[in-house]
């Protein structure tokens, strides 16, 4: 792996901080901010896939609708009411 520099400016008390809270955990500022850059990558590498599953969902559910593969609002309002009542009955009873 070839390794770059990355220099950046940051105000002096910070920096201090971040030496003595690297320290304390027994780890250079540089090998936190190494750990810290390669979890932002994995986040947005994350959110990105994320963002690609639901765009492939919501498209999926718009071709549905436009081929009238629909479930009425009042059939999708009594499965829900019904699950809500079972759920009462269930912290009601304690199960």
């Amino acid at each position: 792996m070839s390794e770059a520099t990355f220099t950046f400016r940051v105000d002096e008390a910070l920096k201090n901080e971040f030496s003595k809270a690297a320290k304390m955990r027994d780890r250079s500022g540089a090998q936190l901010l190494r750990d810290f850059m390669r979890d932002y990558v994995q986040q947005q590498l994350h959110a990105a896939d994320h963002d690609t599953w639901f765009r492939e969902q919501v498209q999926l559910g718009l071709e549905s609708a436009s081929a009238g593969r629909l479930v009425p609002a009042a059939d999708v309002e009594a499965r829900f009411a019904a699950r809500r009542a079972a759920t009462r009955r269930k912290l009601e009873t304690g199960e």
